[in-house]
């Protein structure tokens, strides 16, 4: 199979068929053979019922429905774990990716080496304050943090080698860094291409203004995870460490200075480095056992899914 086309989805019923006419229009245009996959995210309008009849007129639809909504990381996941095509093909349902842009990112994957070429919405079409500045905000720090010159992380509309979807594990809310995530996992081959956005046609966005909390959040999540995600005691175990010697030397200190030098002086109590030594100690201990408990946590790593699936269609 050439291309699996991953879409997850919210809510988004009205622009269901019109979207599955246009991608269908493009791949038969190229003569691909190609996978549709839907993962209904737990929506409350008719959208899974919209995906069970487009399956039925079409064999390359296939369906897949949370039980409630678990986030678009989630959804990404589970589309991954299914996708069978030679390039996988993300975008969103609410028709702001154009599917003409699909041959192009194919091309780039299969034809020129990529691992992931990632969408750039130069000209967008959401509201400057709650989407334009955030969105350039993030793209920034990623970049400064991740080494990736890319100027669009979360757009929808990527293109990924095979390989790479069945070997990132996106979860949380990382769907925003899925470039950094395949960086962290050995896929060197990262490039960008310009892609048309478009004006959303129905509904409205399913994301609040909670996302610019959590995208920070996340992106300090992803850049410790990449540099001690595997080794936590090296970062915690260090920490902790240095901050016991501070306390210790501070404790020696006090214990020659009463001991040999000011016999007859103020209790060690009364002493502000009493303090230091006594805080420094306890915050060392803390650190080293947060590192090694999070050593024993790594080697029991457990893979049960973050999500759970209804029912599936013609998978």
């Amino acid at each position: 199979m050439d291309i699996s086309v991953v879409i997850p989805l919210l809510n988004e019923q009205e622009s269901l068929n019109e979207l599955y006419d246009w991608i269908a229009k493009v791949m038969q245009s190229h003569s691909f053979s190609y996978e549709i996959i839907f993962i209904d995210d737990g929506s409350t309008d008719g959208s899974w019922n919209t995906i069970e009849k487009l399956s039925e007129k079409d064999p390359n639809i296939k369906g897949i429905r949370f039980l409630k909504n678990f986030g678009k990381s989630q959804a990404l996941h589970a589309g991954f774990g299914e996708a069978q095509g030679d390039v996988v093909i993300t975008m969103d349902a609410d028709l702001q990716d154009n599917p003409e842009e699909i041959p192009e990112l194919f091309d780039l994957v299969a034809n020129d080496g990529y691992d992931l070429v990632s969408g750039w919405k130069k000209k967008r079409y959401d509201s400057v304050l709650t989407k334009n500045l955030p969105s350039k905000l993030f793209n920034a720090a990623a970049r400064s943090t991740s080494g990736l010159k890319l100027h669009d992380f979360n757009c929808g509309l990527k293109a990924y080698k095979n390989v790479v979807v069945k070997n990132i594990d996106v979860h949380g809310e990382m769907h925003r860094y899925i470039p950094v995530l395949a960086k962290n996992a050995g896929f060197t081959q990262i490039g960008e291409k310009v892609v048309l956005h478009q004006a959303r046609k129905y509904g409205k966005t399913k994301f609040g203004m909670s996302r610019f909390i959590n995208g920070f959040l996340d992106l300090v999540t992803i850049w410790f995870m990449s540099r001690f995600g595997k080794r936590p005691m090296h970062f915690f175990g260090l920490v902790g460490t240095l901050l016991f010697i501070v306390g210790f030397c501070f404790a020696l200190y006090l214990g020659i200075d009463k001991l040999f030098i000011e016999t007859g002086g103020r209790l060690i109590a009364q002493r502000p480095e009493f303090y230091i030594a006594l805080t420094s100690m306890i915050l060392g201990t803390q650190f080293f056992l947060a590192g090694f408990l999070g050593e024993i946590i790594l080697t029991s790593k457990r893979s049960k899914e973050r999500y759970n699936i209804s029912e599936k269609i013609n998978l």
